[in-house]
């Protein structure tokens, strides 16, 4: 997803801001006009510009166009024809190009999802997600992304639902303004993949780890760079396997005015990205179990591929800037080079040599900037740097938590008070400290220890200053960081605390094991409620229609207690209320 300046003009009516924002805190009732300029470059001193009108944010009741079907294509749609090499120069010229006056910075989310059939608990196979797929471009006028005879996601304006390699379902949200329009941009999608999913008996889960599948149980998805990844990972780590096919993330893409605002936000993106890890934990179960950490997922990256993963301690290096991680990218391991529609195979090949000519999997052919972006697109370092920045430490999680990350970052980031308050509190941090946070947040969250106390004390520091943040925004989108302040204030993680009694706590347990009232031998509804509901540690507040058991004598939970899901006849809506 890439954060393009002036993408629209956004009303959201009531008090103006500096900027021309308008933010109602009554309706946030949203306008969006749709007004676009794309700037495509063939090299930064040979440029060249393509103007595209038409971006459409739909919204439920839009009306229905006529269908596109693109072919696949790398992550910038532009090819481009060399007329002399690309040179180092270029490339840092390239992250350069992403500085943008304050008033343009935009806020970009990215999430992921698990999709199960509602009947079997087991995962979708890439069949079933192409008739989704299909199903939505259909009836919501996205246009399909085919590989050969394959349709492999969507893409409607600036928006694009894709397919991670075990079928995870990710939406890359448009560039918006302001939270209200984030969060409305994830109801709006969820509200769409709910309209086809539920008339296939298909469900989803958001959560940071697959929690009941084995490897060996996930589809794999028929996309060309995923069968290079799947033939790399052994050789260079031992997790990079269940990274693929067993982890959903989300993640927050922010825009920087300079190299030294880029700068200043990646230093405080990495340092808190192990806090943002811990507050949004949410992956401590596989294959039916409880599996010892908090985010599963966050530990298996520690695993995955160091060569391009990780905290990157250079971040905080004097000499760092875009020349520096230009350097580092260099020095990454390639996956693939895309040519005439295919992925070649250079894993492990060196874009160093890429650049001189001497690729050995196409020698003599020279690199273009497409291939450049999609060289960075197989870093995975905690906080990514391309033409705008990537937090990518948090657990994929329920629908209000895809709110909650975004308004996370932007309260830290986008105001310049809060994120020199960030700097001054992580500027003694030393890089042993940062790296031992990466290893034990995933296993401790928030009661992991930091110094005199616990990385909770710190975490409570961080989400005032994010809620300050958000304040000074006069936006009224501080609220969108309530559904994680109890998270910072018990440091509990709420799939593993039996006392909590929200949706999420509930669906998961049903996910793991499931059985029908029906086989639950009471004979009346009222009896056999009364004796679900007198075995439950929370209140109930809807209707009991089936009831899940796990047995473990793994603390905090008791053995054999029982559970139950609410709502309606099945367990996918448990799970609507979880991710909606």
């Amino acid at each position: 997803m890439a954060l393009i300046p002036r993408l629209y003009t956004c009303q959201i009516f009531q008090s103006e801001m500096a900027s021309g924002l308008q933010c109602n805190a009554n309706s946030m009732m949203i306008s969006l006009r749709p007004k676009v300029e794309v700037v495509c470059y063939s090299s930064f001193v040979r440029s060249a510009k393509r103007r595209q009108q038409g971006l459409r944010l739909e919204f439920p009741g839009a009306g229905r166009g006529r269908q596109v079907t693109v072919a696949a294509s790398p992550p910038a749609e532009d090819t481009t024809v060399l007329t002399e090499p690309l040179t180092k120069e270029d490339l840092v010229a390239y992250l350069a190009s992403g500085c943008k006056k304050k008033e343009q910075w935009r806020i970009g989310t990215e999430h992921e999802k698990f999709g199960f059939e509602v009947k079997t608990l087991r995962p979708i196979s890439y069949e079933q997600i192409a008739t989704l797929l299909n199903g939505i471009a259909e009836r919501f006028e996205w246009d399909k992304i085919m590989e050969g005879d394959h349709v492999i996601g969507l893409k409607q304006g600036k928006q694009s639902i894709s397919l991670e390699p075990g079928g995870q379902f990710e939406l890359s949200g448009a560039p918006l303004e302001t939270l209200h329009q984030t969060c409305a941009e994830v109801n709006s999608h969820l509200y769409q993949v709910k309209a086809v999913a539920e008339e296939m008996g298909i469900g989803f889960l958001g959560i940071g780890f697959q929690p009941k599948w084995a490897l060996k149980d996930i589809p794999i998805m028929p996309k060309g760079r995923y069968e290079i990844m799947r033939n790399y990972m052994p050789k260079v780590g031992s997790l990079g396997l269940d990274m693929m096919f067993r982890t959903c993330t989300v993640q927050v893409n922010l825009d920087f005015s300079s190299e030294s605002d880029m700068i200043r936000k990646f230093r405080a993106g990495l340092a808190l990205q192990p806090i943002a890890t811990a507050i949004f934990a949410n992956s401590p179960f596989t294959e039916g179990k409880p599996n010892g950490f908090l985010s599963m997922r966050s530990h298996i990256w520690t695993d995955t591929d160091n060569n391009r993963a990780g905290m990157l301690p250079f971040v905080f290096d004097d000499s760092f800037g875009f020349e520096a991680y230009v350097d580092y990218a260099l020095d990454v391991p390639m996956y693939f080079v895309y040519r005439k529609k295919k992925y070649i195979d250079c894993s492990g090949m060196s874009f160093r040599d890429f650049l001189h000519g001497k690729l050995p999997a196409i020698p003599g052919e020279l690199p273009t900037l497409v291939d450049w972006e999609n060289h960075l697109t197989t870093i995975f370092p905690e906080v990514r740097l391309k033409r705008y920045l990537e937090m990518r430490g948090a657990d994929g999680g329920p629908w209000r938590r895809l709110c909650a990350l975004p308004a996370f970052w932007v309260g830290l980031l986008y105001d310049e008070i809060s994120l020199q308050s960030v700097l001054d509190m992580t500027a003694d941090w030393t890089k042993e400290e940062r790296q031992t946070l990466r290893i034990k947040v995933p296993v401790l969250g928030l009661k992991t220890p930091f110094r005199s106390g616990l990385l909770r004390n710190v975490a409570e520091d961080v989400l005032a200053l994010a809620k300050d943040g958000l304040e000074r925004r006069l936006c009224k989108e501080a609220g969108f960081l309530n559904e994680v302040t109890e998270v910072v204030a018990t440091g509990k993680v709420q799939l593993l605390s039996i006392n909590f009694g929200g949706c999420t706590n509930v669906g998961l347990k049903c996910i793991l094991s499931t059985t029908p009232t029906s086989q639950l031998g009471f004979k009346h509804e009222s009896k056999r409620k009364q004796k679900i509901c007198s075995r439950l540690p929370f209140p109930i507040h809807r209707e009991v229609k089936f009831m899940a058991r796990i047995q473990t004598n793994k603390q905090p939970f008791h053995s054999d207690i029982i559970y139950v899901g609410l709502n309606k006849e099945s367990i996918i809506p448990v799970l609507d209320d979880c991710i909606q």
